[in-house]
């Protein structure tokens, strides 16, 4: 057996009985590895599973989810957020199926769309048990802690020292439960805050913990400025249907679909006399019913807070929809995939009735 490091053997005895039990870990199939991989890039696992589930009962292999239609895929991905993932989950389907097998070396998985270092590291050792560290937001925390290590974990330095150092760590008989394990042991004892440090196995030799610096560790660089944003939604209902729009390329929630929606450029959110005069241009015509659904619900993404306004217009005769726009029965919106925003605003309608 090839000579490893202490914190490797350390790390694996710890792993060998608290490791997780993940229904994906009983798989060498890769496709349902990369389906889970994809899934937990910004979600826990806790929510994940479900969705992993739901994806593999509707999707079994790769040749089915390839063959979806992207509002089937988005439909089945509402409630997780960052819908790229979807999109590019579907898009590499696609590029596998094309393939004709699923690719088994670190360089080809690194070719599927919305996959990166972390992700492709991850397939290739849970996968095909080829020596690949992967360094996700758990490992930066470990061996920073661990090690003593201060260079900020989202500078080119950074990420090229950890990845030096994990791979230096890696056992090459096991890389898949070195992976699993450094995953593990960040996500439920070093954790981000409260970690168990008293009762921790590398106790003894970790810099934080020994130096009191475990509240300091890892380093981040601050370089994301947050945007509000203000979204004027008018959910316009008229003979049992309402006004639909489909999400554009370009911008959050791409291929979704909400409400007719107009957004307020002034740097301050639009009073309801500003909100109403808005709805008039948009509908070009008068108002006769206009309720309000709620104002300023905020809604939080990474790099942006959105605060909404949203209006309940009645109308007898359906008005003219500016392009984009369409009519759909309002009984059949379970079938579109929707914002968690426009979701959490639905049920604020339904207060109004």
């Amino acid at each position: 057996m090839p000579r490893r490091d202490p914190f490797t053997d350390t790390l694996l005895g710890w792993f060998a009985s608290h490791g997780r039990e993940l229904p994906w870990r009983a798989s060498s199939d890769p496709y349902r590895i990369w389906l889970s991989e994809i899934i937990l890039q910004q979600t826990r696992v806790v929510q994940g599973i479900d969705y992993w589930w739901r994806f593999v009962d509707h999707f079994p292999d790769v040749q089915s989810l390839a063959e979806a239609s992207e509002d089937e895929v988005l439909k089945l991905w509402q409630g997780l957020g960052y819908y790229s993932r979807a999109r590019n989950l579907h898009t590499a389907a696609k590029q596998i199926v094309a393939l004709g097998h699923f690719p088994n070396t670190f360089e080809e998985i690194k070719q599927l769309k919305g996959v990166g270092d972390y992700t492709a590291a991850a397939i290739a050792s849970f996968a095909f048990h080829l020596p690949v560290a992967a360094v996700d937001g758990n490992a930066y925390r470990v061996l920073a802690r661990v090690f003593g290590i201060d260079t900020p974990i989202n500078t080119s330095r950074g990420k090229k020292l950890f990845a030096e150092l994990a791979q230096s760590l890696l056992p090459t008989d096991c890389p898949h439960d070195f992976n699993q394990a450094m995953m593990d042991f960040g996500a439920t004892w070093c954790t981000p805050s409260s970690p168990h440090c008293e009762d921790c196995p590398l106790a003894d030799r970790c810099e934080a913990y020994n130096y009191n610096k475990v509240t300091a560790l890892p380093v981040k660089e601050k370089k994301l400025k947050v945007k509000t944003r203000h979204f004027i939604y008018i959910y316009l209902r008229c003979q049992g249907q309402i006004a639909w729009h489909r999400r554009p390329a370009g911008d959050i929630w791409q291929g979704l679909y909400e409400p007719p929606m107009v957004e307020w450029e002034g740097d301050m959110a639009p009073d309801e006399t500003q909100a109403l005069q808005v709805i008039q241009q948009f509908l070009a015509v008068s108002l006769q019913s206009v309720r309000i659904v709620c104002r300023g619900l905020r809604h939080v993404l990474t790099h942006r807070i959105i605060l909404a306004d949203c209006f309940l217009v009645e109308t007898e005769s359906c008005p003219a929809l500016p392009d984009s726009y369409f009519w759909i029965d309002e009984s059949n919106l379970d079938q579109y995939a929707i914002p968690r925003l426009v979701e959490r605003m639905m049920k604020e309608v339904e207060k109004v009735e």
